[in-house]
């Protein structure tokens, strides 16, 4: 570690001077020009010079020699080694991190190094303790607390020198050494510290600063921004956030940007003292002296100096600079105005290492500093730094003139400093010319080096190589066999020569062996897997020995396995016998895989020798990189030069598939293929394809997509076809991406079959059309329209087909001796030809005969053949087939003649041969012949045959070339199929000669009748369409206008349009017959016009038409889709509509935007008007509201529920659902009606349900049902009609006394269908009261008997209570009166009316708010007024918390603030009047009072002291809160207490002061608050408020209950939207927690959403698992039975206990469900399978105790002795079946 290195970067032998402190400051006076650089530019005048001196000074240039004169005024010595002491601080930058070390570069190219014991105290501990395994905490090693390029505060903690002479720079990071300086009144806010990190704690992190008596603290929240989280021992830069409790908790920030924005202030406090490398301040320029915070000066070096800013410093500007180093000895400070040191981050960049170890020549000087050295250009303009201690040899005396004299230097590169961020190198003649520097990565296994030994050990010895690079023989490489002694044959100080056999140049370990086999060895090294191919023989050693063989080392990590049976020649029974580790043996290689790093050796096969040939080139893949490859068998390639084994399927052989089959049956093993690109690498096997499309669409730079994300939705790529399904094709392209093209995406004609349009390995273009990211899935559309192809690429795609058929016949005719091929390839298309006929076929085609082919076929077609010919004949060649060895020729006369063509020109050619890919075609008249495409489009396909060139079609050509050498001198030329047709009508007959126009009259016969049109064949074979508007000039309602034509029939007809037969465009008008616009044609129709029109679609299910006007050329749409229907059948329109049926509509509406429309009525009404009965489509069910209607003309209306039936039903909303069609009568705009008494008023029809119009309707003491509207605490509200709403209070509802409305809402809830009887009506306020009683309507009571409710007292027995209560009050009144003095009157009022409350609600039970309220208006009717408070109004329930506390009771204790704070109630206020006037009071009155007082003191003491008192002042809770700060009872009465007063914000502000005070650890007490603080919110908050507390409770507690609580808060406020969403969220978020998904169904059944419950249960067997399915299941049964329904509970329950019968667990709780709810003959039923399970006897004895107390309870004499008779039965088979 320490380096033998006497001189730079850790400074010389010489001794060190004795400065003064006052030394640095001398020196650096005298420099005036200080951001003077030596270049000709920079000797002009400066601003910041004197007016002398700008005089004085003259413009001249020096030369470059002149610039490089020693000037010592002008520079200042860098940080040397020399000037280094133990305590100096310094800004470091760390360079490599090692287990028990790191290396951090210093100022100046300096290194240190950091000890792990040096980190800080905390870190230390927990290494000591992991030694001493007392502690299992977990350590942290340093390579995961520190990264290279980290910037560190360090001071030098000592100086070591080594035995060389060496210093080694000892460094520590200690907090304590580093803030030495530091103490607890020197911290303020704003201050930038180091420090480590102590502990984690839950909330954050302790942080060590070395500052005695003070705790910093790092949050957590402060870490978000990283990724990492901090460890133990870490190092951190923070900022002094806040400074707290006398300076004895700080809190720190450790964002990078507050810490870097931080600059140090005068107002912190820095002295020099204490003043930190690292810091940021603000200076002042003087020269290279800078003045910052005020009154400090400090030094900056020309290293720290921005080269390109350094020439724009003025004298007096202010600039940012970074402390680099302080020496607080001598206080000298060093500065640094680097911008990567005073930007944000805390990294500094490293460069990469490689160039570390370079010899530079031909290096320039550019600046000399005598005292530190100088600056170097290297050849590429690199500027870097040469110490001065580096321009000569070690032992040599600094010459200056030796260096400036050499115009060019050369160097060698030896570090990276990243503090100055430039390189060190050396002008040494030894260092340049060693052959390795202090680089591991310089040295290469398999080298032989030279070194020093330097130790002898157990394991092995060390060697030096260089100064910087050891290395390790190991024990067994000390020789060729094992040394006993080894320090006999060594000695340290002996030079030995190794070889390496490993090097890791991360971890600097270097393994070399002494083996002199290996050292001496001529057989190539296996230096990585790629060097050990098959047959190749290497020397290595053994490293393990067992049964299955032997495992050989060689260099590197290269190793493989000897098996067995390769070990010997001989059988080899025990390897360990034969063998042994560290044996230099001979191998050779078997089989490699390089991939999998597996090697078989053999030792036997050493003998064959080395039979491998050179090594072969690595193949490198690239797709779209040309190559070459040799042809092998079947479809095996292998690439060249590599000899890569790879595929060339035979489709790629060619674009053309004909072409495909031709090119591989002339291939032969061995023949070298050229221009092959690479395609795709699919587990390593290499696809190839020689594609010409392929090939210069990639050389191009077409878009090629190389993985899933690069591909988009437009974009055209080049593929081919690798598969064809019945769904469509697969199209496949370069990289291996694969997109699907369906069926309808292929072409633009229809297909029927895929595999007749496409064959595999067709090059198509295809556009991306769809993208499925999830499953990475493309579609893409190959239809002409969508890709339109590049021009000229057809006639490109032609050269390229003749010219592979010319190469094919070639290559074949040069190979072997067949004649065939050779006379076959000297034949060309368009020659002529003299031969014999040889015979006459009797299909009508002709053979021929000549020497010239007289080994091929010579075959002239029926059509090529004419009757007359002659024995020889003059034959013209049309093709030449090389699979069936025929020649194609023709005897017609007319292509023997002139054969002239000008470019240019146009004719009309005939197809004469014809096969998949090619066609031969005759120019018009001439008897030139020429090659064409079959298709003009890569992806042209076709349907039919008829469609394909075949002999005998004409095309309409153009010449291009007359000439074109690439197809022999034929002429290149460009086609259509048919030539261009003359626009004309819709006829496209062949037949058809002239034109028609506007308004001319023809004639025709009737072709087809359809219902909408009739299509007539004219005169010349056109075929014309007229319409059914057009036949009839009156057309009458009803009828079918196109029955009165029959097909056959002649008419007469006048032409009113047309469109081109090709392009189905309309055809331009003529100038004297034209017809109207369409607008124009719509603004003859008004609103509510009537006109005749005609059916021409209907659709059944939602009645739908399409009509079209009478008398229209263009099509007008009549859309119903706004439900406008005939009122009879509108269900079925499709019975009252035939298509071509001609009916009577209004117009509704005229639209003249695209596309143009009018909207229709069939019925007569065009507008909606009160009465009309009109058709409507339900769009949403509301339990509230009724139904919301879609009514015609884009129209709304909703139907109350008392007016969808006239008798009203339990559950109105059942009949109905979404989309369906109603028959409603519009009451007013928006209101409608469904009463069958409004819809059909002609039927008589019996209203049980009249509709209430107004309160005219209403009499009192009228029986009349309507539909609860809702429940609350004034009572339940009855809707009788749309408007009119009665009330029945809760006395009047029930006989039962109910605790809360909310337990009545849940037994009736909303449009519950209620009998009532009108109590009474006010027609002022329009308020009716109702009665639900029984003894009123006749009707049972609303709540069921089973529910267990205790009755409401009426008649003698609550005037009896109400006197009794009556007279207790009186009495207390009047003690309180009699006993309480005046001065304490309050007070003790107070108590008094607080005692009396208590024991009032004790005596009343579980009685409710509401119920007081009505109780106390009765009491008040029937008591003075005087003597009875005031009605206390209804407040809504207050929050409920866990743990059994209830805010309604904290709540309910206490007294408003009126009488807290002042006197009693109305009534003692008089009293209190006359108290307080002055009277003269006797000795004995004093005396009285006093002893009043003092009681009164007592009592009030008494009370303090007692625990179980609730306080009355906020005082009082302080007091209590101080003693119990944990208690959330304590917190949430203080709450309550500001709630009595309605002091929301107060109650708010304790909430968060519990929530600060109560301790972590206490999550229970705090989960309280928080729900409190959630009640409160939901209570007197907004959703947003309440948002913001959820959210900061689900962070800071477990989220689950928080989760839990909120939702039971929505449930008990009837807030069922925002219940159900919560639950939603959390049986996504909990999905594992079964607790969840019980309270979600029990929710849902008690909004009595059965079915979502049942669906909910299946989703929660899915996500939980198994073991939990039958609990799970059985929870739900039982909240059926309490909530749902109780046959589905009892099927759920019967289904499980069939599965498990044993579960007698599950037994004795359906037992107590059916004793509750099922009838004594289900009871029965379920005991009687209970007591024959077999199960053991006790299970078996319980059931028969609870059988026989359910009989003696519930059944008669004869069940209880038929239980008794079971119980003896079962007995005596128990004994019966034990006797056997």
């Amino acid at each position: 570690m320490a380096s033998t290195e006497e001189d730079f970067p850790r400074g010389g032998k010489t001794k060190q001077t004795t400065e003064s402190k006052a030394e640095p400051v001398r020196r650096h006076t005298e420099v005036d020009n200080l951001f003077e650089t030596h270049t000709a530019e920079e000797s002009k005048k400066r601003k910041g010079q004197k007016g002398d001196a700008l005089k004085k000074a003259k413009r001249q240039r020096t030369s470059k020699e002149e610039a490089l004169k020693l000037n010592t005024t002008t520079s200042v010595d860098i940080l040397q080694l020399k000037s280094l002491k133990v305590g100096t601080l310094l800004l470091g930058c760390v360079k490599e991190v090692a287990d028990l070390e790191v290396t951090i570069n210093l100022p100046s190219g300096l290194l240190g190094y950091l000890n792990i014991s040096n980190i800080s105290d905390s870190y230390t501990k927990i290494l000591s303790d992991h030694l001493d395994s007392a502690s299992s905490e977990e350590i942290f090693s340093l390579a995961s607390l520190f990264s290279p390029g980290m910037l560190v505060r360090c001071v030098v903690a000592r100086l070591d020198t080594a035995k060389g002479g060496s210093v080694s720079i000892q460094l520590s990071i200690n907090p304590k050494e580093v803030n030495k300086g530091l103490s607890t009144g020197s911290l303020k806010a704003g201050l930038i510290l180091s420090g480590c990190v102590e502990s984690i704690e839950d909330h954050g992190y302790l942080v060590d600063l070395g500052i005695k008596g003070t705790k910093a603290f790092l949050p957590k929240q402060a870490v978000y921004y990283s990724s990492k989280k901090l460890k133990v021992g870490q190092y951190v830069t923070s900022l002094l956030e806040e400074v707290k409790n006398d300076e004895r908790v700080v809190r720190l920030s450790i964002s990078p940007t507050a810490v870097a924005q931080a600059v140090a202030d005068t107002a912190h406090g820095w002295t020099l003292t204490n003043l930190l490398p690292g810091l940021l301040v603000k200076v002042t320029l003087h020269g290279l002296i800078l003045e910052f915070l005020s009154s400090f000066t400090g030094l900056v070096d020309f290293m720290h100096l921005e080269p390109e800013q350094a020439s724009t410093f003025n004298e007096g500007d202010n600039v940012k600079a970074c402390v680099l180093y302080v020496e607080p000895s001598t206080r000298l400070v060093g500065l640094s105005l680097r911008s990567h040191l005073l930007q944000p981050g805390g990294d500094v960049d490293l460069v990469a290492t490689e160039r570390i170890g370079e010899v530079a020549h031909g290096c320039k000087m550019t600046a000399l500093h005598h005292l530190s050295g100088a600056m170097l250009e290297l050849p590429d303009q690199t500027v870097v730094f040469v110490h001065r201690n580096h321009m000569k040899e070690p032992m040599e005396a600094f010459n200056l003139n030796r260096v400036m004299a050499k115009p060019e230097h050369t160097c060698r590169i030896m570090d990276f400093s990243p503090m100055e961020q430039v390189h060190l190198v050396s002008l040494r003649q030894s260092i340049i010319d060693a052959p390795f520097f202090r680089r591991y990565h310089d040295i290469q296994p398999g080298q032989i080096v030279q070194g020093m030994v330097t130790s002898l050990q157990n394991h092995g010895m060390m060697v030096k190589v260089t100064d910087y690079i050891r290395g390790l023989v190991p024990r067994t490489h000390l020789s060729d066999i094992i040394l006993k002694n080894p320090e006999k044959q060594y000695a340290v100080g002996m030079i030995i020569k190794c070889r390496v056999l490993s090097v890791d140049p991360q971890a600097k370990k270097l393994t070399l062996t002494r083996k002199r086999a290996l050292i001496d060895s001529s057989l190539p090294p296996f230096l990585t897997y790629e060097d050990a191919r098959r047959g190749r023989v290497s020397h290595g050693f053994i490293v393990c020995v067992k049964d299955f063989g032997c495992i050989v080392c060689f260099y590197g990590k290269v190793k493989g396995l000897v098996p067995p049976n390769e070990l010997s020649t001989e059988p080899v029974v025990v390897p360990e016998n034969v063998f042994y580790v560290g044996q230099v043996v001979k191998a050779k290689v078997l089989n490699c895989d390089v991939e999998k790093e597996k090697l078989l050796l053999s030792f036997k096969a050493v003998a064959g020798g080395d039979t491998e040939r050179p090594p072969k080139p690595k193949f490198e893949f690239e797709v779209g990189k040309v190559r070459k490859c040799k042809f092998l068998t079947g479809l095996e390639v292998s690439i060249l030069p590599e000899e890569t084994p790879a595929l060339l399927p035979m489709m790629h052989l060619s674009d053309h598939v004909s072409n495909c089959l031709l090119l591989w049956e002339g291939l032969q093993e061995g023949d070298i293929i050229s221009n092959i690109l690479c395609l795709s690498k699919k587990k390593q096997i290499i696809t190839l394809t020689k594609k010409p499309t392929l090939k210069s669409f990639l050389e191009e730079g077409g878009v090629v997509a190389k993985e899933f994300s690069d591909i988009t939705v437009g974009v055209q790529l080049i593929g081919w076809v690798n598969n064809i399904m019945p769904y469509g094709v697969f199209v496949e392209f370069p990289y291996g991406l694969v997109g699907l093209a369906p069926k309808a995406a292929m072409s633009d004609k229809f297909v029927g079959d895929t595999a007749a349009h496409f064959q595999l390995g067709h090059t198509v273009v295809a556009k991306v059309t769809n993208l499925d990211e999830e499953k990475h899935r493309f579609l893409v559309s190959l239809k002409v329209s969508e890709v339109p192809s590049p021009e000229r690429d057809g006639q490109a795609r032609l050269i390229r087909g003749l010219q592979e058929r010319k190469a094919v016949m070639e290559m074949m005719a040069s190979r072997g001796d067949s004649d065939l091929l050779k006379q076959l390839s000297a034949v060309t298309i368009g020659q002529r030809m003299k031969m014999s006929v040889d015979e006459v076929r009797e299909d009508g085609s002709v053979t021929f005969k000549s020497d010239e082919l007289s080994a091929a076929t010579v075959l002239a077609t029926k059509d090529h053949a004419p009757g007359e010919y002659s024995l020889y004949c003059m034959l013209v060649i049309l093709h030449v087939d090389l699979v069936t060895s025929e020649v194609y020729v023709s005897l017609m006369a007319k292509l023997t003649g002139k054969r002239k063509v000008e470019a240019g020109s146009t004719h009309t050619a005939t197809v004469h041969h014809a096969d998949r890919d090619f066609a031969v075609i005759s120019l018009g008249d001439t008897a030139q012949l020429t090659v064409i495409q079959t298709t003009n489009h890569l992806n042209e396909t076709f349907r039919f045959d008829a469609e394909k060139l075949t002999a005998g079609k004409t095309l309409a050509i153009t010449v291009t070339k007359s000439s074109c050498e690439e197809l022999e001198g034929l002429p290149l030329v460009s086609w259509e199929l048919a030539p261009p047709i003359s626009k004309r009508l819709i006829s496209n007959s062949k037949r058809s000669k002239g034109m028609y126009r506007y308004g001319n009259v023809v004639k025709g016969k009737v072709k087809t009748v359809k219902p909408t049109c009739v299509l007539v064949t004219l005169e010349d074979g056109s075929t014309g369409c007229v319409h059914v508007s057009e036949i009839q000039e009156v057309v009458c309602v009803g009828t079918f206008p196109t029955s009165f034509l029959k097909i056959g029939r002649e008419v007469t007809a006048r032409v009113i349009g047309g469109r081109e037969g090709n392009s189905h465009r309309n055809l331009k008008e003529d100038a004297d017959v034209k017809p109207d616009k369409t607008k124009e044609k719509l603004k003859r129709y008004q609103v509510g016009d009537d006109v005749i029109c005609f059916v021409s679609k209907v659709n059944g299910v939602i009645p739908q038409m399409s009509l079209i006007l009478y008398g229209s050329v263009f099509t007008l749409i009549g859309s119903l889709k706004s439900l406008i229907c005939i009122i009879q059948g509108a269900k079925h329109p499709e019975k009252l509509f035939k298509l071509g049926q001609a009916v009577s509509a209004k117009v509704v509406t005229v639209s003249s935007s695209k596309p143009s429309r009018l909207s229709l009525s069939l019925n007569g009404v065009h507008k909606l008007e009160k009465g009309h009965v009109i058709m409507g489509l339900v769009q949403k069910l509301d339990p509230v509201l009724g139904l919301l209607v879609k009514l015609p003309f884009s129209a709304m209306g909703t139907v109350a529920m008392e007016d969808l039936a006239d008798k009203y039903k339990p559950k109105p909303l059942e009949r109905y659902s979404k989309d369906q069609l109603v028959r409603s009568v519009a009451k007013s705009n928006w209101q409608l009606s469904l009463r069958s008494s409004r819809t059909n008023p002609e039927k008589a029809s019996v209203v049980q349900d009249p509709e209430i119009v107004s309160l005219e309707d209403l009499s009192e003491g009228q029986i009349i049902r309507g539909y609860v509207r809702t429940v609350n605490a004034q009572g339940v509200f009855v809707s009788l009609s749309r408007s009119i709403q009665g009330r029945a209070q809760f006395q009047k509802a029930t006989k039962y006394f109910v605790a809360s409305h909310q337990d009545y809402a849940k037994k009736v809830p909303q449009a519950t269908l209620l009998t009532t009887k009108i109590l009474s009506i006010d027609k002022e306020s329009g308020l009716v009261d109702l009665s639900l009683l029984q003894e009123d309507t006749g009707k049972p009571d609303v709540l069921p008997e089973s529910l267990g409710l205790h009755l409401r007292l009426t008649g003698e027995a609550k005037e009896k209570r109400d006197a009794t209560k009556k007279r207790e009050r009186t009495e207390s009144e009047s003690k309180q009166v009699s006993i309480c003095p005046p001065f304490v009157n309050t007070r003790s009022s107070n108590v008094a009316e607080h005692v009396s409350t208590k024991k009032t609600r004790k005596g009343k039970g579980e009685d409710s708010g509401v119920e007081v309220y009505f109780r106390e208006e009765e009491e008040e009717n029937k008591c003075e007024p005087a003597e009875v408070e005031k009605p206390v109004p209804v407040q809504p329930a207050r929050l409920q918390v866990t743990g059994g506390f209830s805010w309604d009771a904290a709540l309910s204790a206490l007294k408003p603030a009126s009488a807290a704070l002042g006197g009693e109630d109305s009534s003692d206020g008089e009293d209190g009047e006359v108290n307080t006037k002055p009277q003269k009071k006797s000795h004995h009155v004093q005396e009285v009072e006093k002893r009043e007082a003092e009681k009164a003191l007592t009592k009030l003491e008494t009370e303090l002291m007692d625990p179980g008192l609730r306080p009355q002042t906020a005082a009082s809770f302080e007091r209590l809160l101080l003693g119990s700060p944990d208690s959330s009872l304590l917190w949430l009465q203080f709450m309550a207490f500001h709630l009595q007063a309605t002091q929301i914000e107060q109650a708010r502000a304790v909430a968060e002061r519990a929530l600060k005070t109560i301790s972590f650890r206490e999550e229970q007490e705090k989960l309280n608050v928080w729900v409190a603080l959630l009640n409160l919110e939901n209570l007197y908050g907004t959703e947003e408020s309440l948002q913001k507390v959820f959210e900061r409770a689900v962070q800071y507690c477990e989220p689950m209950p928080v989760y839990q609580q909120l939702a039971d808060i929505y449930a008990k406020c009837q807030k069922t939207k925002e219940a159900e969403g919560l639950y939603k969220t959390m049986v996504k978020r909990f999905r594992q927690e079964k607790a969840v998904w019980l309270s979600y169904g029990t929710f849902l059944l008690q909004q009595g959403q059965s079915d979502a419950a049942s669906a909910l249960l299946q989703r929660a067997i899915k996500s939980l698992p198994n073991k939990d399915n039958v609990d799970l299941i059985a929870k739900f049964a039982q909240l059926e039975f309490r909530y749902g329904d109780v046959e589905r509970g009892k099927a759920m329950l019967d289904r499980i206990l069939t599965s498990y019968p044993k579960r007698t667990d599950l037994w004795s709780v359906f037992i107590d469900l059916m004793v509750k709810h099922g009838s004594q003959k289900e009871v029965r039923a379920v005991f009687d399978r209970v007591i024959h399970l077999s199960v053991a006897v006790k299970r078996i004895k319980f059931f028969f105790k609870r059988y026989l107390e359910y009989e003696k309870k519930s059944g008669t004499p004869e069940s209880i002795q038929a239980v008794k008779d079971k119980a003896l039965e079962y007995v005596e088979s128990k004994g019966t079946e034990a006797a056997r």
